[in-house]
């Protein structure tokens, strides 16, 4: 009896498939049309994406706050803090920045697959609209790098190095969420000089 067992259980290991980690929106993705590349991290527990490469420069000539009209869009956030969907693994829900016209959207962000990820950008529900964006593994040849950061230090450089000091292992934060922190501490100096 032992015998039959043994081929069997065998049988079952072989044809159950290795568990993968589950596929994440972290990486950098081509935008519909072809037009850019969105690089999305986690960034305390929020995904965020920056405008990684544009096909031509663009300049974020429409955004209503005075400081920030004109600023070249590459490196600029475009995606604002979206939070897991409770009960929805593997989606994300916040605001997505249209350059556009200056104007801030609901989105919410899921994989299809792991090289195809659905946005889908509402003005109100239900006026919403989905796009299909594709995994990209490199930049194009010749891509400009991204400009370099307003700040030296950031917030959240600042909390992870403290983090670090104190004997924790935080581990260095990804350029993308430099970007957002450094946006957000321009966004505060801005704020201020009001």
């Amino acid at each position: 009896m032992k015998r039959l067992f043994a081929p069997a259980a065998i049988v079952v290991l072989l044809s159950v498939p290795a568990f993968a980690a589950d596929p994440s929106v972290v990486g950098d993705w081509l935008v519909k049309d072809g037009y850019g590349h969105v690089r999305i991290d986690n960034c305390n527990g929020k995904m965020w994406g920056i405008v990684s490469w544009e096909k031509t420069p663009g300049f974020d000539n429409d955004n209503p706050e005075p400081a920030k009209k004109g600023r070249p869009l590459l490196g600029t956030p475009v995606l604002m803090g979206l939070t897991p969907v409770k009960n929805e693994p593997g989606k994300w829900t916040g605001e997505i920045y249209n350059s556009q016209n200056g104007k801030l959207y609901g989105a919410t962000i899921s994989l299809v697959d792991e090289n195809t990820l659905d946005l889908e950008g509402c003005l109100v529900w239900p006026l919403c609209q989905t796009q299909k964006w594709t995994r990209v593994k490199a930049p194009p040849p010749n891509a400009p790098p991204l400009p370099p950061l307003k700040s030296a230090a950031s917030p959240l450089h600042s909390k992870q190095v403290a983090a670090t000091k104190k004997g924790g292992a935080a581990a260095a934060p990804s350029d993308t969420c430099l970007r957002v922190a450094d946006d957000a501490a321009a966004q505060e100096r801005a704020s201020a000089k009001k």
